[in-house]
């Protein structure tokens, strides 16, 4: 583990000299080939827990993308709610991982929309939700279906739904097909959440638990890094030119899947254990810090 510096970036000194050398030659159609791959996690990282974005932080996303990197969001957000920081930093052409990997968007400033959907994974949510329901009875439940509605009980919601959820039974939840799930406590911790989990023996599903008592669910096998890895190939990214910074244990797989996975300050032991660096906090515009160094 090492702290950031300004200097570091992906890959190791040895390709850094031989990309300069390209270009001194006059090799400039190899530029493209040179871009970076930047994954950059949303809550706790480009905004604080208030979701609010620095000036820092805006300036400096917005000069990578600007640098021709290929920035991509990858948050635990779903569409509606990942499209105000997509359009925050400028990204008109690209692509962004929404749902904790669970929906990929192709941003094209051509459409009409200004995006379309290029990949949806969806799940049966009715064994997780009924074992869950079980060991957790008093935990809040909501659902992201297929059409990007989200159903929830007890009038759960939250601003990463991005649309005001539908309240529902627990029985028509049952019944849906999912790309999200998520569960929420206030009477339970985190370590309760996790104690309940490993009782209960989610099987069939990827899950993470939050800072809070939260649970978001997927389908499984999907995440932020098993989404940015099908990205990678379609981009034609070689793996030492990746980059990903985040905080949650959402973003554990991503931070490990990137050649310089980099965790926010602020962020949970395990979470910075997955990490190759640490930087500063969000409050302290650790993202933006991480940003600027890839424009030395």
């Amino acid at each position: 583990m090492t702290t950031l510096t300004e200097t570091s970036v992906a890959g190791n000194d040895d390709r850094r000299d031989n990309t300069r050398n390209n270009e001194n030659n006059g090799n400039n159609g190899n530029a493209a080939a040179h871009k970076l791959m930047v994954a950059l996690d949303v809550d706790g990282t480009l905004v604080d827990h208030d979701g609010h974005m620095s000036v820092p932080v805006r300036e400096a996303a917005q000069d990578v993308v600007a640098a021709g990197h290929h920035v991509t969001i990858a948050t635990g957000r779903s569409l509606n709610a990942t499209l105000p920081i997509i359009e925050h930093i400028g990204i008109d052409n690209g692509y962004a991982v929404c749902s904790n990997g669970g929906v990929t968007l192709r941003l094209d400033s051509s459409l009409s929309a200004g995006y379309e959907i290029v990949h949806k994974a969806t799940f049966d949510p009715g064994p997780v939700l009924r074992a869950l329901r079980k060991r957790l009875p008093t935990a809040k439940y909501a659902l992201e279906d297929e059409d990007g509605n989200f159903l929830s009980t007890e009038r759960f919601q939250d601003m990463s739904f991005g649309v005001e959820a539908i309240g529902v039974d627990f029985h028509t939840m049952l019944e849906a097909t999912a790309v999200r799930v998520v569960v929420f406590s206030a009477e339970n911790t985190p370590e309760e959440f996790n104690t309940a989990i490993q009782h209960i023996g989610l099987a069939g599903v990827t899950y993470s638990v939050g800072w809070t008592a939260w649970l978001d669910i997927a389908a499984a096998g999907v995440t932020k890094a098993s989404a940015l890895e099908h990205l990678r190939g379609r981009l034609e990214i070689e793996a030492h030119r990746t980059v990903a910074v985040g905080d949650g244990r959402n973003d554990i797989e991503m931070l490990t899947w990137a050649a310089r996975g980099v965790a926010m300050g602020q962020a949970p032991e395990e979470v910075i254990a997955a990490a190759n660096e640490v930087t500063h906090s969000v409050f302290d515009d650790g993202a933006a810090h991480v940003l600027r160094s890839l424009l030395l």
